[in-house]
């Protein structure tokens, strides 16, 4: 995200300078009622006299049967009447809900924070006045939770996984398309019939419940539908990023504990570079989709040929999948080393897919859209999720395409897209054409639209919902933007703060929570940057941290003695900002962790693996900001006092270990360093100097994708501010 959110005043975040205090509503801040007229206040805007006023005018027939006006007073308050009982009826119902859900400590803590708040703002209306404003928002989120809760937990009641739920919509309507891919329409039938194959093939070769079998392929319907079948015997999947290489994917294979690894034809090269290095007893099945393909000489079985003599009745299971169980693991690169591979139980699975489903109130009848890979949690949960546990169609693509995303949308006749923020730009970046409005998609969700571009994007395509969610994969704690609200990310009641355990703490400059004089966290007032928790509540899965397979890692996202001594929270790492309605605004990241192109990078990992590639030369990874884009751009400082850096051979190693959005896009060769008093060079030094050559009397170079690394000029440097250079 752009730091640009933070310099913006958060009533002008949509570009609309709006003044909240009118002349009424300033009455109101203030406590003050509304000034009262004479007689004439007393009057209706159409002149006639209400019943209070008839009745103290002389001459005024005060009987029913003897006045026209006052039978049409005395309707009008029977008419409040009954809307008041419905009113109340509706508020009693919402409460009950509450009660079966929250418990009925929580109904009392909710009066009392109304009491409470009153008297905390000294007799002043203004937290009325919020509540008022913000109370539709609550409610219809409330009422969309409260859906999701209760679908989450008729689930639970019946031990149902993933699998099971999509066999019931298999059951409804099984020709049906269930995925669209390359003009080929797959239906549930079809995706249930190749899930049960997997199954029965796997369970043929001797694998159960509790294996794991990593799954390295790219988009397509099959790796839905294997992972499906897969999890049908309760073997836990691993969806490695398709975009690793060496190291990094060694590491992903290594750290979950495979007995297998199915990868694509594709990325045949990818595990050739590491077959040597990978455990012997770590099978390898190679898939494809076609028949009496060539070995790639890894003594890998042909999954398509398995696949094609295998059965698809369903299988009959003593052990199977269920609710509480493992699903997958989805890696995630934190601010700590290589990646780490994020638990995914099914009810995990289930709870974040609803929630985009009912907070962002989508329908069975949707036409999903995503080009995003299935490996991550965007497209591989929140947008598959809607199919296999909504009945919905998805339209999946290999990869994304700016000039044919609403293209596709329009030939598939989509209804929903999925977008990262990156995506957005670059769409928007493409020429406009008459076409762009001729498109049947009323939704887009996912997450990073920046706030600068937001209207215009819905403007230019004719958008009427964007539904942004924010989230990390190992998360216990999302949230989603319900009501359009330029630029936020979702909000946090400022009524009931505690129907959704999140908040936002004090840090300081390394992201370390702020203590008080009792050693507990600060929450931060409004318009007060922070980071983003989720409270983890005993014994509610659905607020557990499931964290890591390494749990080294896990203990380091947990924070204890938050709110009172013995409480615990996930820290986000995430610095973000809560305006005075509750709308909360992503600022920027913490810790060394940037992010570029819609992925996450650790400078850990990538400084590890150029020290490698230099001859464990001292360097130091960083991200750095380019006019234009989002997030930041990589940039090493490489200490080389003899300037014997090869850069020609640098960039092609570069190429072979790191994927594209982890690459150094700068280089800074420094001949001298300066180094803390525990032997670390000093980053925040070299990240403030960035790429500037007149301020820095070291060498510089950018990445040109075809030359490899060029000198940074004081020419090149204007000519990258003013976006003749891009990346």
């Amino acid at each position: 995200m752009s730091d640009t959110i933070a310099k913006l005043p958060l009533n002008n975040i949509n570009g609309n300078s709006t003044k909240i205090n009118s002349t009424k509503e300033r009455d109101v801040e203030r406590g003050e009622p509304p000034s009262k007229g004479g007689d004439n206040s007393r009057r209706s805007t159409n002149g006639s006299v209400d019943v209070g006023s008839a009745a103290a005018l002389p001459g005024v027939p005060t009987t029913a049967g003897s006045s026209p006006s006052t039978c049409r007073a005395i309707a009008r308050t029977f008419q409040r009447i009954v809307l008041a009982m419905i009113a109340l009826g509706l508020l009693g119902g919402l409460v009950a809900l509450v009660w079966i859900f929250m418990g009925p400590i929580f109904v009392l803590q909710l009066v009392l924070v109304v009491i409470v708040a009153y008297f905390v703002s000294g007799g002043r209306l203004r937290w009325f006045y919020i509540a008022f404003k913000t109370a539709p928002r609550d409610i219809t989120a409330l009422s969309r939770f409260i859906r999701l809760m209760w679908a989450i937990k008729c689930h639970e009641k019946k031990n149902r996984s993933v699998a099971d739920v999509f066999q019931q919509f298999v059951a409804k309507h099984p020709n049906k398309s269930c995925f669209v891919f390359e003009d080929r329409e797959w239906t549930f039938q079809e995706i249930e019939d190749l899930s049960n194959k997997v199954a029965y093939v796997f369970k043929s070769h001797g694998y159960r419940k509790g294996d794991v079998v990593a799954l390295l392929m790219e988009n397509r319907p099959e790796y839905v539908a294997i992972w499906l079948g897969l999890s049908k015997l309760g073997v836990t999947i691993p969806l490695i990023n398709t975009n690793l290489r060496k190291t990094s994917l060694l590491h992903c294979i290594n750290v979950a504990r495979c007995q297998a690894l199915i990868f694509s034809d594709e990325l045949s090269e990818s595990v050739s570079e590491i077959a040597s290095s990978l455990d012997a007893k770590i099978a390898l099945y190679k898939f494809d989709g076609k028949l009496n393909t060539n070995s790639s000489g890894l003594k890998e079985k042909d999954l398509s040929v398995l696949l094609d003599d295998a059965s698809s009745s369903p299988l009959v299971l003593q052990e199977k999948g269920t609710y509480n169980d493992k699903l997958m693991y989805i890696y995630t690169s934190g601010t700590t080393g290589l990646p780490k591979a994020a638990v995914i139980t099914n009810y995990k699975f289930m709870f974040i897919a609803g929630a985009m489903y009912y907070l962002g109130k989508f329908k069975t009848s949707d036409r999903f859209y995503t080009p995003l890979p299935l490996y991550h949690t965007a497209g591989g949960i929140v947008c598959v999720g809607q199919v296999l546990l909504q009945g919905a169609t998805c339209v999946i693509r290999k990869k994304f395409s700016a000039s044919a995303y609403f293209d596709d949308c329009r030939k598939y006749n989509c209804t929903v897209a999925q977008y990262i923020g990156e995506m957005c730009r670059y769409i928007l970046a493409s020429p406009p054409k008459p076409e762009d409005t001729q498109h049947k998609v009323r939704a887009i969700f996912g997450n990073g639209l920046r706030p600068q571009i937001w209207s215009e994007f819905i403007e230019r395509f004719n958008i009427k919902q964007v539904a942004e969610f924010y989230g990390a994969t190992e998360s216990n704690a999302n949230i989603t933007n319900v009501d359009n609200k330029v630029g936020a990310i979702g909000f946090v009641s400022r009524i009931i703060p505690a129907v959704y355990p999140i908040s936002i703490i004090k840090v300081n400059a390394d992201g370390d929570p702020i203590r008080n004089e009792k050693g507990l966290c600060q929450e931060c007032k409004p318009n007060e940057p922070g980071v983003f928790i989720g409270k983890i509540i005993p014994n509610n899965p659905h607020r557990a941290f499931l964290g890591y397979v390494d749990e080294k890692a896990s203990e380091r996202k947990v924070i204890h003695d938050v709110f009172k001594k013995g409480d615990s929270a996930f820290h986000s790492g995430d610095i973000v900002v809560a305006d005075e309605f509750g709308y909360l605004y992503f600022k920027d990241r913490t810790g060394d962790t940037f992010r570029w192109k819609g992925e996450n990078v650790s400078t850990s990992e990538v400084e590890a693996i150029l020290s490698n590639l230099t001859n464990y030369r001292d360097c130091v990874v960083y991200g750095v900001e380019v006019t234009g884009s989002e997030g930041r751009a990589g940039m090493a400082a490489i200490h080389d006092e003899n300037e014997t850096l090869d850069l020609n051979e640098f960039v092609k190693n570069v190429k072979e270990n790191l994927p594209s959005y982890a690459r150094p896009l700068f280089i800074r060769i420094l001949t001298k360093i300066d180094l803390t008093g525990t032997f670390k060079l000093k980053k925040k030094d070299l990240q403030e100097e960035g790429y500037n050559p007149r301020k820095v009397n070291d060498k510089l170079y950018y990445l040109d994708p075809k030359s490899g690394y060029q000198l940074i000029t004081p020419e090149v440097y204007d000519q990258i501010l003013q976006g003749k250079i891009r990346f």
